[in-house]
């Protein structure tokens, strides 16, 4: 009793989201544009760091157009955070009304080798998740962060279990579990594309920016023979187009260099479809080369 009382906002606040996924995704659309134009008023500091990423990639916009980028990314945003609602309870029949999915095939296993589903941060990235563990007849492994709220971490954990019994590891214990997983044949959801600091990363070009980036695809890739196939989710007006795209040729390349670059290039080529939508409010280039000055 004493933990419901101590925790008793967070259950009202999911109380509150759980009303809400009910409602039509019209309608649920029209409250996420407004509560992200009033994050946009009001988130500062997120606002802050949003315009010197679009600043650092995006040189050749003028600051309006930069700053009208920016808002329509914190719409885009809080309009996927309430979908997530649509994910944690709604029925597998309207999902996979609104959650369309191409490229289906390319999860298929062959050759006896392992997926490595390279998932970068779009503001869909959660249902491609889902539709992929809703795809699969298999587990898929996963690394999560753990919330400090354990309300919502039990909310979050049980969504992500909704639709396959997936290996679920905190980014604690490391990438052992995860290879040993890969070597038996289980897909891995992987989501490479944040600062993470140094440790494990190197220093290659992501919009012209030296940018710190882990080099888990490469080293992953070539010590378990797991083919790549990039998932890309894309927000639309009737819900969400996640697509499947063919394997990586030639890769692994030439070194764990090359590969990483390889990545970048091919999230920037991305990003360019649908620039409001990849995740901006992230200080993607807070670790710095050593004497350069930092950037936030």
């Amino acid at each position: 009793m004493k933990h419901f009382f101590r925790y008793l906002p967070s259950y009202a606040g999911l109380g509150l989201l759980w009303l809400l996924h009910w409602l039509p995704l019209p309608l649920l659309r029209s409250l996420g544009a407004g509560l992200g134009r009033l994050l946009f008023l009001f988130g500062r500091e997120r606002r802050r760091i949003g315009r010197i990423n679009l600043a650092l990639c995006f040189p050749q916009c003028s600051e309006a157009e930069q700053k009208r980028l920016l808002r329509r990314h914190f719409v885009v945003l809080a309009q996927s955070m309430l979908d997530r609602t649509l994910f944690w309870w709604a029925p597998r029949s309207r999902l996979e009304r609104i959650i369309r999915i191409k490229g289906g095939e390319h999860l298929q296993r062959q050759d006896g080798r392992s997926t490595l589903i390279l998932a970068p941060h779009f503001v869909g990235l959660d249902a491609g998740g889902v539709i992929v563990a809703m795809t699969l007849t298999t587990p898929v492994v996963s690394v999560y962060s753990r919330q400090k709220n354990p309300v919502f971490d039990a909310v979050l954990f049980a969504g992500r279990m909704r639709f396959n019994v997936p290996l679920l590891l905190s980014r604690q214990e490391g990438m052992r579990r995860v290879l040993r997983a890969m070597k038996q044949g289980i897909p891995f959801f992987y989501l490479p594309d944040m600062d993470f600091g140094p440790r494990e990363s190197i220093f290659v070009p992501f919009f012209g920016v030296e940018t710190a980036t882990i080099t888990g695809v490469s080293r992953l890739v070539r010590a378990s023979g797991a083919k790549v196939v990039p998932c890309i989710a894309r927000l639309v007006p009737d819900g969400y187009e996640v697509e499947l795209h063919p394997p990586w040729e030639n890769f692994p390349g030439e070194s764990i260099e090359a590969d990483t670059a390889f990545m970048n290039r091919f999230i920037e080529s991305q990003v360019l479809t649908m620039p409001e939508q990849y995740f901006w409010l992230h200080k993607r280039f807070k670790t710095r080369p050593e004497g350069e000055p930092r950037i936030y």
